[in-house]
């Protein structure tokens, strides 16, 4: 029974600290009715193995994995499993020896379940009593529910007819309407003809579900089904593609952030997407499979996206262009492109003129060159999402200008070779989101980016604000100013007096990513660090250090106590730092952020390899510290000087000998984390043990690469 709640019992025995514990090796797989076997074993081969690089094509798969567990204790779960021959295969290179692993499979399928030579454990359904007890959590948290509620709310579960995933789905829905009989009431009417024996029933409690969402919300719902099923996707990411389609706007009341988060906190509390929160980690979402096939009929059906071949499009070139959904999604296949039959962006074939096409996205094989003029955009006027994968395509100066005639556009990515963009570019005024992937050079991004004043998101692979080989300095008028812009990156900087004052003129930057090139200083005998101080929004901030002047000998005997001057914002809250030198001071200005929740430090050279942070040194808000490849031999921590920490990743420090053993007095450590390190090992399980014996506390876990547990 789909919804029955296999893979959510699976994954609380996977992830349960005492059974994990047990084994060496751990590894979760989700097969699902279309799988590549291959990719399948290559997913619980880069799950259980040390190595973070990925298989060639050519190596045996089965035969890597074999090897990687012979010998060992392992623990894997093959989730959605459909068929016989799926577990055959998939099983032959686990060995056979007596080790005390376990497989557990999920499966819809009873002759399935007993090709695994066990008895499978056939789960049953909830009792009323039980979904009712689901339901009136949901609904009412630790109070109690009104005496005028009970009977209703009963007869609600009781129409449940015990399926987790529906009362799940239902409590969502009454969760959030009011605690009045007559709301319920109607609620129960319309569960009262479900009889839930099949898909389509479950599939009924789904658009339950889907009806009581906000019109509004229901776009920015299917578009969750444009991510391919099993797959989580970022929430920061999701929320930038909502805004291109133009799914979100701006109240009176709230910002579009705001708007944002008050309608996926919607969709979540629904129970349609599943949230994932893991600390240190990118806040994530994903659909239950059954709600992505829900969603993916209903957004088709609504005629809001498709997503086909090359040829399935080609093929219906006699179809009426009012069929054309709003958004669509091509898999490109080379040798069909050539054959110049790709009616969308034939200019002389009116039938597709794609004049109800707002988004358009190509993925796929890389398009020959010799094909390039078969591609026209220019008729597709009223696209506001244009994404030509990189893989897809190298845009050429032709298909740029065409490009630059779409003024609605809110949203383009592509890969190009220019070192700076077209005066076209200009008419691209309603950009908000745009993302380059330039190769060959530095893309120079002054003046063009200040026509395009709506421009939200700017991503490029690598980008300068100025020309540095051209002569004398561009003139910027004094209120220029791009006051939309909140995520820049890659850029290159150097010193210069143009740069000096730059992000002045980008007042609301949240998050901002960019490399130092060319900035040590021989007649002050410092490195130059940008002024960012006037960036009062700004939240996370990521900074490498790409030194060209200054070798690594250098770079130790010139060691003083202010190498860098560094002015961040009081209001940052996610700081990460690579291949800095760094000094005590240097250490401490970064201690004395009051907002700083994400600490990360890669290949860092810390002056003497010693880092004392002293008593009135304290990281107040800081919930995550990551310390990769560091130079740091030494390190004194006082009882207060992390109060909230919650995760400490310790990655490839050979140099350190321990970690100081006041971690053990924090009482929100919840993580350890030890990756290429074996010498802290001892630290870490003394730290854990106290952390038991002493301060009874048992939430601690020492984990290794790819979260494995390393005691058991």
């Amino acid at each position: 029974m789909p919804g029955s709640g296999k893979t959510t019992l699976a994954y609380k025995v996977y992830s349960d600290k005492s059974v994990s514990s047990h084994f060496d090796l751990c590894a979760w797989c989700t097969v699902d009715q279309e799988h590549d076997e291959k990719k399948l074993l290559g997913t619980i081969f880069n799950q259980v193995s040390d190595s973070d690089s990925k298989l060639s094509e050519n190596i045996d798969v089965a035969d890597e994995l074999r090897k990687q567990l012979y010998g060992k204790r392992y623990l894997i779960v093959l989730d959605d499993l459909w068929d016989t021959a799926t577990w055959d295969e998939l099983t032959r290179p686990f060995p056979r020896v007596k080790k005390g692993s376990r497989i557990i499979l999920t499966t819809r399928e009873k002759e399935v379940a007993l090709h695994g030579n066990t008895a499978p454990l056939n789960l049953r359904l909830l009792r009323s009593e039980e979904s009712w007890e689901l339901l009136k959590k949901r609904a009412f948290g630790i109070e109690s529910c009104p005496d005028d509620l009970l009977d209703v709310g009963k007869e609600i579960a009781e129409n449940c007819k015990g399926l987790p995933l529906v009362a799940d789905l239902i409590a969502g829905v009454i969760a959030g309407l009011e605690k009045k009989k007559t709301v319920w009431l109607e609620v129960r009417n319309n569960l009262s003809s479900f009889i839930l024996n099949s898909k389509m029933e479950v599939m009924k409690v789904i658009e339950l579900s889907y009806d009581h969402l906000p019109h509004h919300l229901k776009p920015c719902f299917f578009y969750l089904a444009s991510n391919p099923k099993d797959t989580a996707m970022e929430i920061s990411l999701l929320k930038h593609f909502w805004l291109a389609e133009g799914l979100v706007e701006q109240t009176e009341m709230k910002s579009v952030e705001e708007v944002m988060k008050v309608y996926l906190d919607k969709l979540i509390s629904s129970s349609l997407v599943i949230s994932f929160n893991e600390i240190g980690e990118n806040p994530t979402f994903q659909l239950h499979d059954l709600v992505h096939d829900f969603c993916l009929i209903k957004a088709r059906k609504e005629k809001f996206f498709e997503w086909v071949s090359l040829r399935t499009l080609s093929s219906s070139s006699s179809s009426s262009s009012d069929l054309m959904p709003r958004m669509l999604t091509i898999d490109n296949n080379t040798e069909f492109f050539a054959l110049n039959n790709f009616v969308l962006f034939d200019l002389n074939k009116k039938s597709h003129s794609g004049k109800h096409l707002y988004s358009l996205r190509i993925v796929g094989e890389k398009l020959d060159s010799l094909v390039y003029d078969t591609c026209h955009l220019r008729h597709l006027k009223h696209l506001t999402v244009l994404h030509l994968d990189p893989t897809f395509v190298v845009v050429n100066d032709f298909l740029l200008n065409e490009i630059c005639m779409l003024n609605h556009l809110r949203f383009l990515l592509m890969r190009i070779k220019v070192k700076s963009l077209p005066l076209s570019f200009s008419n691209l005024w309603n950009l908000e989101i745009l993302s380059v992937y330039n190769e060959g050079s530095t893309l120079v991004l002054l003046p063009r980016i200040w026509d395009l004043v709506k421009l939200r998101v700017l991503a490029v692979t690598a980008g300068s604000f100025f020309d540095m080989d051209a002569d004398g300095s561009i003139l910027i008028a004094e209120d220029t100013k791009l006051e939309n812009l909140r995520h820049l990156e890659k850029l290159v900087l150097s010193y210069s007096k143009d740069t000096e004052h730059i992000f002045e003129r980008f007042p609301n930057l949240q998050d901002l990513r960019f490399d130092i090139k060319e900035s040590w200083d021989y007649s002050t005998e410092q490195f130059w660090f940008p002024k960012l101080d006037c960036l009062t929004e700004l939240e996370e901030l990521r900074v490498a250090f790409k030194s060209s002047n200054i070798n690594d000998s250098e770079l130790s005997s010139v060691m003083t106590n202010r190498l860098w001057d560094f002015h961040f914002p009081s209001n940052l809250k996610r700081l990460c730092l690579y291949d800095f030198p760094l000094t005590s001071d240097s250490l401490s200005t970064i201690v004395r952020l009051p907002n700083l929740e994400g600490l990360s430090l890669h290949r860092t050279i810390i002056q003497g390899g010693e880092w004392n942070i002293g008593k009135k040194d304290i990281f107040e808000n800081l919930k995550c510290l990551t310390l990769s490849k560091v130079t740091l031999s030494k390190w004194e921590v006082g009882e207060e000087s992390f109060p909230v920490l919650e995760r400490l990743d310790l990655l490839e420090c050979h140099e350190l000998e321990e970690i100081p053993p006041s971690f053990g007095d924090i009482d929100s450590l919840k993580i350890i984390k030890l990756v290429k390190s074996p010498q802290l090992e001892d630290s870490a399980m003394k730290i854990k043990e106290y952390a038991e014996e002493i301060m009874a506390r048992y939430d601690l876990q020492i984990l290794g690469s790819k979260n494995i547990p390393l005691f058991k």
